[in-house]
């Protein structure tokens, strides 16, 4: 395969992976992001030691191992099989029908003014305590959910996968969840999930940029303001990578986002107090709606991108192999 019909077959794919995410949602039976969380699982019982060190070497040999997985496809010289192992790969990896799944059940349930129902829904989207929010509590909680999770589950993955192709998409996969895992500012995880939490923010750091400038593509009305609250308030956020997102979901909405969250439970129960991102009002429960359409807005936009990323690395490879042939051909007949 040249390296356009390799690009080509990567393009393809993410975008048909894209698609079965959006149709489908993740597969309801044998996930393989949670086989890999039942093996990152098993290691950590056997590997656990409450410093950096070890921390550092559980991460690499998932991270790495997983992303060797990925390493096959790049040599197949089947555009068919490429395509279709990318699509799968794609689909697997990412989470954004599923996200949109949980955001709007929770919609629903303050629709019906079930509130205790939505809280106990909400933690299948967010790590905080949701037993004391009110219905805007409860909103925003979705609104930042869908924010950050829109760049970590879609945005980001797809970059990922148009610069290093499956081993890029199963290597940020395993990142992403092992941070989610382990990476706790808590009495267990602080130093032997620092590794996995610090790794998790660098390969976020592109991606959360994307997803910042493409709410602002999508949002032609707001794109003003979506660059405004993401310059002006996104650096008080305590993720540099969440603060980008949350920011720019802030001014496309016209909401106010940030407060106090409070994590954890017992000993380990800890509140943080967020800068407020925005300008507007509050959220409350049909704000999530339009949250809802933002983000399919900006997957729709990210899956187009990276297809078109993939094709233009491909153009930039293939002028570079041409430049380096030219040189050498001059150095042989010098």
């Amino acid at each position: 395969m040249t390296v356009r019909q390799r690009a080509s077959a990567t393009a393809a794919g993410l975008v048909l992976g894209y698609a079965a995410d959006a149709v489908l949602g993740d597969p309801r039976r044998f996930h393989p992001v949670a086989g890999f969380g039942t093996v990152a699982s098993h290691l950590e019982h056997q590997w656990y030691d409450d410093r950096r060190l070890p921390g550092a070497g559980f991460t690499l040999l998932l991270v790495a191992g997983t992303a060797g997985l990925g390493l096959p496809v790049r040599r197949l010289r089947s555009p068919i099989l490429r395509v279709g192992l990318t699509a799968l790969a794609t689909w697997a990896v990412l989470g954004g029908r599923s996200l949109d799944r949980e955001a709007a059940a929770v919609e629903r349930l303050l629709g019906a003014g079930d509130l205790a129902t939505a809280r106990v829904r909400l933690t299948h989207l967010v790590g905080r305590d949701t037993s004391c929010l009110d219905e805007s509590g409860v909103a925003r909680a979705v609104v930042e959910s869908v924010a950050e999770n829109s760049s970590d589950a879609v945005v980001a993955p797809l970059l990922w996968g148009a610069v290093a192709g499956v081993p890029g998409l199963l290597g940020y996969r395993a990142a992403n969840t092992l941070d989610a895992m382990v990476g706790h500012r808590s009495a267990r995880y602080e130093r032997f999930g620092w590794a996995a939490a610090r790794l998790d923010d660098v390969l976020n750091l592109p991606g959360a940029r994307l997803a910042g400038l493409l709410t602002a593509v999508v949002s032609p009305r707001r794109s003003a303001a979506v660059v405004r609250v993401w310059r002006r308030d996104a650096g008080a956020h305590p993720s540099p990578n969440a603060g980008v997102v949350e920011a720019a979901f802030a001014g496309a909405l016209d909401l106010t986002l940030g407060g106090t969250n409070t994590y954890g439970t017992g000993a380990d129960r800890w509140t943080e107090q967020r800068a407020r991102l925005g300008d507007g009002p509050a959220p409350t429960g049909p704000d999530i709606a339009r949250a809802r359409r933002l983000a399919r807005r900006l997957g729709l936009a990210a899956a187009v991108t990276s297809a078109a990323m993939a094709l233009g690395t491909a153009a930039i490879t293939g002028r570079s192999s041409r430049s380096a042939s030219r040189v050498a051909a001059t150095a042989r007949t010098a």
